[in-house]
């Protein structure tokens, strides 16, 4: 079993946790998390490059000369790509999706090995409870010193249910995030070298990404 110390707010050790197999003990496919990764990127990319084709140019709607008998090239329009102002001729077009698929199961393992990731690097640090009286970024930011080395601050907040006062106190924070324990994926965990738990939110992510809705081991 892989065991992890627990720390309180105070950034004292009060003992260690053991964390389950299943979600932290994987063997890393570094190609699976590759492939997650881009997939999940695809997904997010927003197509906002767009010409207009000569039939989208506006004007144009007459044949600009006779097709004969003027001595110059035959033109049936001053919007087509050969005219300045025209369409543009093989240009982007909005409707390009770039959006890709990925099995659930291959998704779901993917983000578990970026979890046992962090605990086989001991990037992964667990508090007893994680909880604040006032959204002062002062507060979140003591406790993360008093836990983190200086030199490397660069850490991801995963919280068991939605925390108002934690959210806004670490806003203002260059260096962290904060997100749900059911809404974590593969480019967060991997863009952040530390990941901070508390006990709670273990516990959600062994109940979400453990089993599956019939409540059957994944792997």
């Amino acid at each position: 079993m892989l065991s992890v110390p627990v720390y309180n707010l105070q950034g004292e050790k009060t003992g260690a946790m053991e964390l389950p197999e299943k979600i932290f003990g994987l063997e890393i496919n570094n190609d699976l998390l590759y492939q997650a990764v881009n997939i999940q990127m695809a997904n997010q990319r927003v197509h906002l490059a767009k010409a207009k084709g000569r039939g989208e140019v506006r004007g144009g709607g007459r044949k600009p000369w006779r097709q004969k008998g003027t001595g110059r090239a035959r033109h049936g329009s001053i919007r087509s790509p050969l005219w300045r102002g025209g369409g543009i001729t093989f240009g982007p077009v909005g409707e390009k999706v770039f959006a890709r698929k990925i099995n659930k199961k291959a998704r779901r393992k993917a983000l578990l090995m970026a979890l046992s990731s962090k605990a086989k690097d001991n990037e992964l640090l667990v508090l007893e409870k994680l909880e604040l009286k006032e959204p002062k970024t002062k507060l979140i930011s003591g406790i993360l010193n008093k836990i983190l080395p200086k030199q490397l601050k660069s850490i991801l907040i995963a919280t068991a249910k939605k925390d108002e006062n934690v959210i806004r106190a670490s806003r203002n924070l260059p260096y962290a995030r904060t997100i749900g324990a059911d809404s974590l994926n593969v480019i967060d965990l991997l863009s952040f070298k530390y990941l901070l738990l508390d006990k709670e939110a273990i516990k959600v992510i062994e109940k979400i990404y453990g089993t599956n809705r019939k409540n059957k081991k994944l792997f």
